[in-house]
């Protein structure tokens, strides 16, 4: 813990509770704002929880034909602080992992996934897909088979780690298995042509999304607690 006893750590920890809680925020106030419609019903008013993919909100035009400026400069800033969080967040974590073979070598491999993870979703938010549509969906592909890797790896470094609190790798291997769930579902998943392809591909993403930053909390939350404050003394 002795790594732990400087602000570095703790500063990376809250802003990774930050960003995941300004995503749900923002995204919220995004949808309320998203000029209408979606790929099967273009006229459709408003924003559709289960018929409007998260990207949809970053489209510089909406499937209504109306300008939608304000929604996508929301998601924007929600995706790109997200990428942020997770990109900071993996450059500390392996502060917390224990410092010897192979524990420090999985985490910092995980790390380099993490990052990776991370500038892809800030990558997203840069990419419209009414603009951009093919290195969108390339930032989107990079993005969740980024997490995935790091994510097992920091699952199988936690348990590496004696002290770390094996409900966080319990927590890690859900998401990791609802991960592994989506990406089948991004390859191998119905086409968004039909309502019904629609609906199970938005559910999905839906889903994934809001497990993503529920999972950054959490994680970096146990992080926070588990730092040891400056001014302690130190042990023995």
């Amino acid at each position: 813990m002795s790594r732990l006893r400087t602000p570095w750590p703790r500063w990376a920890a809250q802003f990774g509770i930050f960003a995941s809680i300004q995503f749900g925020v923002l995204t919220v106030l995004a949808m309320l704002l998203y000029a209408g419609g979606n790929n099967a019903e273009p006229t459709r008013p408003g924003y559709a929880f289960f018929a409007n993919f998260f990207s949809d909100l970053g489209l510089t035009v909406a499937y209504s034909g109306r300008a939608n400026t304000f929604s996508m400069i929301l998601f924007a800033t929600a995706l790109t602080l997200a990428g942020l969080g997770l990109i900071i967040f993996f450059v500390a974590w392996p502060r917390w992992i224990a410092n010897r073979l192979p524990a420090q070598l999985i985490a910092y491999l995980g790390s380099f996934f993490g990052i990776g993870a991370g500038l892809s979703y800030i990558g997203v938010a840069f990419t419209p897909a009414n603009l951009l549509r093919e290195a969108h969906i390339n930032f989107v592909y990079a993005a969740f088979v980024s997490f995935f890797l790091g994510v097992l790896c920091y699952l199988v470094a936690i348990l590496l780690t004696p002290g770390y609190r094996r409900g966080y790798a319990a927590v890690l291997g859900v998401f990791a298995l609802l991960l592994a769930g989506y990406i089948w579902l991004l390859f191998n998943g119905p086409n968004t042509n039909t309502v019904q392809g629609l609906t199970i591909q938005v559910t999905g993403q839906k889903v994934i999304a809001y497990a993503s930053i529920t999972t950054l909390f959490i994680v970096a939350l146990g992080a926070n607690r588990m730092i040891v404050p400056a001014t302690s003394p130190p042990a023995g």
